[in-house]
């Protein structure tokens, strides 16, 4: 369990394969929460390592639905 008197950084690294789904959006709400609760910092990184299963517009859609969500970073 982390110390919750020193930030933690987090990172969301989703790769843009397609929608973005319930897990995705839990799990980039669990990050996010840690990160304000420490007072640290939420990082979202687009992977582009699987260029085969890329979907044109994932990026821009997981961008909206995670501001719908009320995350920043």
């Amino acid at each position: 369990m982390p110390d919750s008197t020193k930030p933690v950084r987090v990172r969301f690294a989703p790769s843009p394969t397609g929608h973005t789904h319930l897990g995705s959006g839990r799990t980039a709400l669990f990050d996010f929460l840690l990160a304000r609760q420490t007072g640290g910092e939420f990082i979202l990184r687009i992977e582009d390592t699987d260029r085969k299963r890329y979907v044109p517009g994932a990026e821009q859609e997981l961008m909206d639905s995670l501001h719908w969500l009320g995350l920043d970073w």
